[in-house]
């Protein structure tokens, strides 16, 4: 077969999926694995979320709501925005490729750090455009200087996702406002936000204070870690109304499903199952921060329900150590921390074993 591909969507690389547990249980013969490389809720959605899905479904056989209108009213309340000033996606990734398809012709450029969430190049690629890519300072955070100077008269978006993932660290609030104080006005900034709920509220960037200041500013986020709807992929970015308007005019007209809709509602009126997720997130990368510090290793301080650990060695063999004991981390190598691993806060029980996990490949490995 001869298929005629443009140059730049034959050259991408496609996004490397992890394999399901039971695979990776039945190829490395063990059972019973806990997973703590997905950044994912430990605690789960919300029982309200569980059953409004679950009510849900006899009404399969219609379209989904192409408005969103009801959890539309609901979340603008919630967050004191105009219903006008939200769009909806198939997750936060959808936003960022609608962004990207409105804003950015073939040939334009964007701007953005490394190590960050890797689909921004991707979804710039799609689009025929082009990326600098400004690395992380050496604290691990976005170098907002250097990103200042990468912007050329062709810029169109900078993305920076706050907190970043894989560091799990944020820009300060003042740093930020100087550097909107000297950027284009024309270019639009992309605030990534998709673990701002983990993150203090006094850290916290005022995106409203831009966005109603007329600067071209949006902020995503995600249904799928606070709120723990990973599996139905509801995102939302808040911009101004010109701007959604203009990403409307892109996105498919059923871009979001009736199960993630009627889940996300649910999932906005259980703010104690909210609550209690903040609540014990924050506790349980406390107390593993100690335990981790205790082996030795070094944990970075995080915004986020994640952290990076510096263990001392080769973390690649390190996950491989793991993984024959059941437990399943992130390692960094590829994101440029080749002695860092990545791991998710677990509930009680999944912390203890990560820890003792950690204890006893540290051993074995000699590392320390």
């Amino acid at each position: 077969m001869k298929l005629k591909v443009a140059p730049h969507i034959s050259s991408l690389v496609p996004y490397p999926p992890g394999k399901p547990i039971e695979e990776l249980e039945r190829e490395y013969g063990i059972s019973g694995s806990i997973k703590l490389a997905s950044n994912e809720n430990a605690w789960g959605p919300s029982p309200k979320a569980v059953e409004a899905v679950r009510n849900a479904l006899p009404g399969l056989h219609r379209y989904p709501d192409g408005s969103c209108h009801y959890l539309r009213e609901r979340l603008a309340a919630t967050l004191d925005v105009r219903p006008a000033e939200l769009v909806f996606g198939n997750g936060s990734n959808e936003i960022i490729g609608l962004l990207i398809a409105a804003f950015l012709q073939p040939g334009g450029e964007v701007v953005t750090s490394q190590p960050t969430f890797l689909m921004y190049q991707k979804l710039v690629q799609v689009q025929g455009g082009s990326t600098r890519v400004v690395p992380l300072t050496e604290s691990m955070h976005h170098d907002l200087e250097e990103i200042l100077a990468a912007v050329s008269a062709g810029t169109r978006l900078i993305f920076l996702d706050n907190p970043n993932n894989p560091t799990g660290t944020v820009i300060d609030r003042d740093d930020f406002a100087a550097f909107m104080a000297q950027l284009p006005e024309d270019v639009i900034v992309v605030l990534d936000e998709a673990y701002v709920d983990f993150t203090d509220p006094g850290k916290r960037i005022d995106v409203m204070a831009y966005i109603r200041g007329g600067r071209p500013l949006a902020a995503l986020r995600t249904f799928s870690k606070a709120y723990g709807l990973s599996g139905l992929r509801l995102g939302y970015g808040i911009m101004d109304a010109e701007m959604a308007d203009y990403l409307d005019r892109v996105r498919q007209p059923f871009n979001v499903n009736s199960l993630a809709q009627v889940g996300g509602l649910a999932a906005l009126a259980d703010e104690e199952h909210y609550r209690m997720t903040l609540e014990k997130s924050r506790a349980g990368i406390e107390w593993l921060s100690r335990e981790v510090a205790k082996l030795g290793c070094r944990p970075m301080e995080t915004n986020t329900n994640f952290f990076l650990i510096d263990v001392g060695g080769d973390g690649r063999k390190l996950y491989q150590h793991m993984l024959q004991q059941g437990v399943i981390v992130r390692p960094m190598q590829a994101y440029g921390y080749p002695d860092y691993i990545r791991i998710t806060v677990g509930r009680t029980a999944e912390n203890r074993r990560f820890v003792a996990a950690l204890a006893k490949s540290l051993q074995e490995l000699g590392y320390g």
